[in-house]
């Protein structure tokens, strides 16, 4: 009993002296700033929680987006007993505990159980495995709420007998409102401009836009005039907040990917950007840099892996900060290149032709004939070097007799490429196509001599 008097008393401290977002927890559906895809009128979620027939789902979403009020919500509409879990504390003897009086309330009252399991991406596989019984039968209705991608996350056998909703951010107008409700409730004024800062920079936080507000009241106290100003909130906030969990490392360097290969250097630069100030680890930047100098500019500007593999040895060498400036040299150079993914197609139709079909022998001209007794087999015999033709091209067959004729690589018109193009057409290298077909002298001679290259001719 005591221990009931001392929980009331602590929750009615706590409803005037607790953080100003737990404080301003709404009670109602109706009270809910954002989310009006799930809560709107008619809405999926809405019409299950105010009709008592939510079955077992997963609410993903941001920090502050309402995850844990939803659940609350829940709890006070529901005729089902409401349990509360966090994955963060909560272990397997938790759940069976949880389990056993679910199956004692329904066995004695007929009533069902609703568990909140709050960062519910938090429980290992064995955690999810014990909640998965009683979601199967029905004997427990799971609300799971997470930060990260459940698909990721989530066991699939759990997953897979709850509805995924998704929560976005909050909304710019849907936070104002938001601000403007607790500086009513908390008879405290702020200027327009404080405001819209407040909402611009929470990052679609709720929890932390009244955070941050609750701060700058309190340095505003201490002026005769404590109206909330911009100032203010730009010390209560100190940097803009960057979101940036296991599932946005995943979804923010894919738009970095896709930006630059789309040619925008600006997207390309903020997604850059958004990487660095989360933490990102900068070799991971460096080494997709010089994938997709390969993979997505390739021979239209071979100067870009080039570019790429300099920043990402500057990163080894530099460190950050400075090697900020390399990555973004690299992106900017890679945004700004033509862009042609021949190479990618042409590594992929060489290799399906590898592995799925009888691709014939080396042709014997071409095979080794360096070692005693391959002159026996005729190997080597008939390789024309290409080095004692003048033009430093001779026309034959380097691919194996079953594949003659086959084409891989075709080059697009963009760039370096188009010069590619017109050469492999006439026979004849690209840079000889820039000077204008004549071979340059040394290729005339038959080019520099080398151990490899005397080998070779013999």
């Amino acid at each position: 009993m005591s221990d009931d008097l001392f929980g009331v008393a602590a929750e009615a401290a706590l409803s005037t002296s607790g953080p100003l977002a737990a404080r301003l927890r709404p009670t109602t559906l109706d009270d809910v700033v954002g989310q009006d895809h799930l809560l709107g009128p008619d809405r999926p979620l809405r019409r299950l929680i105010e009709a008592d027939r939510l079955s077992s789902v997963i609410l993903w979403g941001p920090p502050g987006t309402g995850k844990t009020t939803i659940a609350q919500l829940c709890a006070h509409t529901t005729a089902k007993h409401f349990e509360q879990l966090s994955a963060v504390t909560a272990s397997v003897a938790d759940v069976r505990a949880v389990l056993a009086g679910a199956r004692q309330r329904l066995g004695e009252r007929g009533q069902g159980t609703i568990l909140f399991l709050d960062e519910v991406h938090r429980f290992n596989k064995a955690q999810q495995d014990a909640l998965l019984p009683g979601v199967e039968s029905g004997l427990l209705v799971l609300v799971g709420a997470t930060t990260e991608n459940p698909h990721f996350e989530v066991n699939p056998p759990l997953l897979s007998r709850s509805t995924l909703f998704r929560l976005e951010p909050i909304t710019e107008p849907a936070l104002r409102r938001l601000l403007e409700r607790a500086l009513e409730v908390e008879r405290a004024s702020a200027t327009p401009e404080a405001v819209e800062l407040l909402a611009a920079r929470a990052g679609g936080d709720g929890r932390r836009a009244l955070g941050s507000l609750e701060v700058a009241m309190a340095l505003a106290s201490a002026r005769p005039d404590p109206t909330v100003v911009a100032d203010d909130v730009d010390q209560a906030l100190g940097t803009a907040s960057v979101r940036y969990g296991s599932d946005d490392h995943y979804d923010v360097v894919s738009a970095f990917i896709k930006s630059i290969r789309g040619s925008d250097v600006d997207a390309a630069l903020h997604w850059l950007a958004r990487m660095l100030e989360a933490g990102e680890d900068p070799r991971f930047i460096a080494r997709r840099l010089v994938i997709l100098a390969s993979e997505d500019v390739g021979m239209a500007d071979s100067m870009s892996l080039v570019v790429a593999d300099a920043a990402a040895r500057a990163v080894e060498f530099v460190g950050l900060p400075e090697a900020r400036l390399n990555l973004a040299h690299a992106t900017v150079h890679l945004a700004t290149a033509p862009k042609s993914n021949r190479v990618t197609v042409a590594l992929g139709a060489a290799t399906a032709d590898v592995r799925q079909r009888s691709v014939g022998e080396v042709p014997a001209h071409l095979r080794d004939g360096h070692y005693q007794g391959a002159a026996a087999l005729g190997h080597g015999r008939g390789y024309r070097y290409p080095h004692d033709d003048p033009s430093g091209w001779v026309d034959q067959q380097y691919l194996p007799d079953v594949l003659v004729g086959q084409r891989y690589y075709e080059p697009s018109p963009h760039g370096d490429e188009a010069l590619l193009s017109s050469a492999r057409r006439q026979g004849t290298s690209a840079r000889q196509r820039r000077d204008g077909g004549r071979p340059r002298d040394d290729d005339a001679r038959g080019g520099p001599a080398s151990p490899e290259g005397i080998e070779e001719r013999s």
